[in-house]
């Protein structure tokens, strides 16, 4: 697999977790659960699980939607930051991996 298909994977991937969270990022913001500032959400991730970002991407509302992960562990995380900087932590799990599809050709609907 190429580097560029393994991107286009990761960017597909920050795409749909941005579409799925739209709804539920404002919600878990205002109820101040699994948030914290940027900073320290980083740390612990970095510090706890051995995580570093894998991609990125604006979701709505300009919301900084980041993917976290670790080659040893295959553990990942997926958080949506605030403009004013508020970090919430969406979803989390096991088995991470990168994989890097290849997009059908034009025409083909497979």
């Amino acid at each position: 697999m190429n580097r560029i298909g393994k991107l286009l994977k990761l960017g597909g991937l920050t795409i749909a977790a941005a579409l799925y969270l739209a709804t539920t990022t404002d919600v878990a913001a205002q109820n101040g659960r699994n948030c914290a500032p940027r900073d320290a959400v980083m740390d612990r991730l970095a510090e706890g699980y051995g995580e570093t970002r894998q991609s990125v991407g604006l979701g709505s509302n300009n919301a900084m939607v980041e993917v976290y992960a670790s080659q040893e562990t295959g553990s990942w995380t997926i958080t949506v930051t605030s403009p004013g900087g508020l970090t919430c932590l969406v979803a989390s799990g096991q088995s991470f991996e990168t994989v890097a599809d290849v997009l059908p050709a034009n025409g083909n609907d497979a």
